[in-house]
Parts: C-alpha cells; structure tokens; sequence
C-alpha cells in the first residue's frame, strides 16, 4: 500500500534516479536473496556504461567503481560470502544510506552493498554536486531502462541537511548506513529508527602507512609506488578515512629511503595536485598548533607547502588530534613496532597502508590493540571490500531464515 508522506517535505527532495512515487511504495518491494542474478546483471549493465562513456576515463574512482561492479568481480564476491550453512538469507527490506559529502564515489560503493545484499535502496549523495555522482547516477538511469522489473531498488537523492526528510526516510530502513563521521551520526540519531530496524555507523577514522625502507630501495619502479602513495592520499585531500596521515619507517635504510621516496612524491604531486591557498594557511595553523604540543615534534624544511612532515620523536595517543588535510604528514622512525601501539590502540585506527611483511605487525595484535581493522598493500586503502571497518556487511544487512 502507498504510504502517505508529506507534500512539503517530498518536495525539499531532489532525485537523480527515482522519483517520489517510487521512494513512497519502497516499503512494498520484495526482499531478495544475496547476490540476485538480476541485480548482478543490472550491475554489469551499469559498469558497461561507465567504460564505455569518454568522460569516465577522467575519474580514476569512477573507472575503479565500473570495473569492481562487473559480473566477473561481483561473482567472485558471491564465492566469498557464499552461504554454506543451509540456512536462507534474505535483504533486510529498505536501506537508507547516508553518503560523506567530502568523497565523490562512496555513496556508490555502499548503494552496492545494499543491493548485493538484497535490499532496497535510498542514498543520499554528497550535497557537492561532484560530477562523479552525476556519471554513476546516469549509469544507473540508463541501465534501470534495461532492468525495469528492478526499478524502486535505486533511489538517488540529493536534499540539503533537514530533520524532517531525514525523519521520513529513516521512518522506512529496516537498515540505516550512515558514513559521514561522528557530528553526522549524531544529527542522525535525532531521527528515530524502527523498534526492528538496525544501524551501521562509520565514524570518524584514520590511518597510517608503515614502509621498510630496505623493500623501497628495492623496487624497480619507485615512480609507480609514488603514484600509489599519491592515491591514497592527495588524490582524496586526504579527507577519507583510509588515507594515511603518519608515514611509519622501519628497517636499516630509513633516511637514504626518505630522501628518494619523499623527492620522488613531491615530483608527482607538483605535476597532479591542485593546491589553493587556503590550505597553506589551514597546514601552517595545524604545524604550530602540532609543534607546541607534541613534545619533539620537529618541521621537516621541504621545497615548498606541496608536503607538510612533521617529524616525531614518539607517537602519543592524541596524535590526530592534530592531523590536517593536502598532504600534512607526521613521520616517525620506528626501531620497534611496539612504539606505534599507542596510536594503534585508537579505537579510530582504521587501515594500515603497509610495504614490508606482515610479520612485522603480529606484535601489535598479540598486545591487544583496539584499532586496526584492515592491512593493504600501499596503493590499495581506497580499494573497497563488503568487510569494512570490521563490519561483515553481508551478514549485517541481510536476515537469516533458520531451517529446523
């Protein structure tokens, strides 16, 4: 049955695909099972789109998206999270996601998991009309003319922060997905949820990069690991919450590793990066406030503000407190991985973007830290995956049908 919702507050709602017909009988679409062959062919049809319109190529996270949405990836995504336990699983029914503003093709990713999972979709995309959002909202429009039997199953909305559509919409999850960090999760909160419904909440995180300066000398192509570096974090201003922000270095060749590593990012920086203004003076305020407070936190004098490192004599918990975006970077040399444990017990501590062995971080572990959630290769902390921030999504937003 169509539910009845305010005409004031429908029309505050701007929708890139959808309409607000569709957003009013969403509660009336049939869960399905994880991994519907439907929803795996409108996906492929989507990432088809993509590659093949010109005006992708200029995204790399849009080419990243098409190519981790094709059929061959996402059916090597249902052999991991295959269900062998005879038990049945279904979506949840409605999911309400709440994309950050600062990421373009986040609300993408978690769109997918709702649909890979099952469930109808409503997302609110990044109020920055990024032009990302638009080439996937496209994407989208068009293959849905394909899959019409799938229409209602992707919402896409854009509304300026408002408690009374966050309200009505929440009013529909059985799952609410909110990215976006802790004052977003807390104007949420004020929007009640249904008694049975379930909340999955990414706060605010951080992460570091370890490298061993021995395997850096050793790479063949030390330009293509200064593009790797450079995606994790210039490419996003380092406002996502897998790009590193302390450059940890071990091994017997720390300052001779430096010295190429750091000339070697700031020639690709200089030549991709659009620095403003604004963040010189945001970067210089965040040193001051660092070097006072940190004690033996030291400037490290570069060519210019393209790179801002700060070098550190220890590492204290409250370390990013202090942190700052457009390649602002503590760095410290580390003889023990213990001398890290401090900042790694950070309940905020999300990925590691290491070069070396992960032998070397068993320590951490067997101390029991409360931080750390994921371990990728430099390069790769971008990379999305249906286990996040140490949440199963699978099992999180589907319900399983228990067989006697």
């Amino acid at each position: 049955m169509q539910q009845n919702f305010s005409t004031a507050t429908l029309n505050k709602i701007k929708y890139l695909v959808g309409d607000a017909n569709q957003l009013s009988r969403i509660s009336e679409l049939p869960a399905k099972k994880p991994f519907d062959s439907q929803i795996v062919e409108l996906l492929n049809s989507v990432s088809r789109v993509l590659m093949s319109n010109p005006k992708s190529k200029a995204y790399s996270d849009v080419v990243t998206f098409a190519f981790w949405i094709r059929k061959g990836s996402v059916l090597k995504l249902k052999e991991r999270f295959a269900n062998e336990d005879g038990e049945l699983r279904f979506g949840r029914g409605v999911a309400f996601h709440i994309a950050p503003s600062n990421v373009p093709v986040n609300f993408a990713y978690s769109l997918v998991s709702g649909l890979l999972t099952g469930n109808a979709n409503v997302v609110r995309v990044p109020s920055k009309e990024f032009e990302q959002v638009k080439l996937i909202a496209d994407a989208f429009n068009t293959a849905l003319e394909e899959y019409k039997e799938l229409t209602g199953y992707v919402l896409l909305l854009r509304y300026d922060r408002d408690k009374e559509v966050n309200d009505l919409l929440s009013s529909l999850a059985d799952t609410r997905i909110i990215w976006g960090g802790d004052e977003t999760i807390k104007a949420l909160r004020e929007s009640e949820i249904p008694p049975r419904s379930t909340e999955i909440t990414f706060a605010d995180r951080f992460s570091l990069s370890i490298i061993d300066s021995d395997k850096y000398l050793a790479l063949d192509d030390k330009n293509a690991f200064a593009l790797d570096f450079y995606n994790d974090t210039y490419f996003s201003d380092q406002n996502a919450c897998t790009s590193p922000r302390i450059v940890v270095w071990t091994g017997s060749h720390i300052e001779e590793a430096k010295g190429v590593f750091w000339e070697k990012l700031h020639d690709m920086v200089s030549k991709k990066y659009s620095f403003q203004n604004i963040q010189s003076v945001n970067k210089l305020t965040a040193v001051y406030k660092a070097v006072e407070a940190i004690e033996g936190a030291r400037l490290v004098a570069g060519k210019d503000n393209l790179i801002t490192r700060i070098s550190l004599d220890g590492i204290p918990k409250d370390l990013m407190n202090y942190r700052e975006n457009s390649g602002f970077f503590f760095e410290y040399d580390c003889d023990d991985i213990l001398d890290i444990r401090a900042v790694c017990d950070d309940k905020r501590c999300q990925t590691i973007g290491l070069l070396g062995s992960t032998e070397l971080l068993k320590p951490l572990f067997e101390s029991g830290v409360k931080g750390i959630d994921r371990i990728v290769p430099i390069g790769k902390t971008m990379d999305f995956d249906l286990i996040w921030d140490g949440y199963d999504l699978p099992t999180m937003m589907t319900r399983k049908v228990v067989l006697a």
